[in-house]
């Protein structure tokens, strides 16, 4: 069982989706996404299987929350520096977790 230590070493944030492009050398379709978590943390890059639900410029200025403190993972030629967060539909396919309010803080850690 998880403990409350266990969840507060997660370093989860809002961040700001500021670019994105496609990964044609993924796996399974992906896009890579550049994102801003804000001072101190800047911008990480990430890739994120949603191109079910999203279009490259529905993404752009769009609010998620990341993990921005797990190690580096390379993704075929691509390092993705931080973790998207998004939960599954019937079929597995991602849709991305958003704060409801689009005053949420960039760089806001959750609590």
């Amino acid at each position: 069982m998880a403990t409350y230590d266990d969840f507060i070493k997660l370093d989860i944030r809002v961040g700001k989706i500021i670019a994105v492009e496609d990964f044609p050398e993924a796996r399974n379709p992906a896009y890579k996404l550049t994102i801003d978590f804000g001072e101190g943390i800047g911008q990480k890059r990430s890739s994120a299987q949603v191109v079910k639900y999203y279009e490259k410029e529905d993404l752009m200025g769009m609010l998620v929350l990341g993990v921005v403190n797990f190690p580096v993972k390379q993704i075929g030629p691509f390092m993705s520096e931080s973790l998207t967060l998004g939960v599954p539909d019937e079929e597995h396919n991602c849709i991305l977790i958003t704060p409801d309010k689009k005053n949420a803080i960039v760089g806001g850690k959750l609590y």
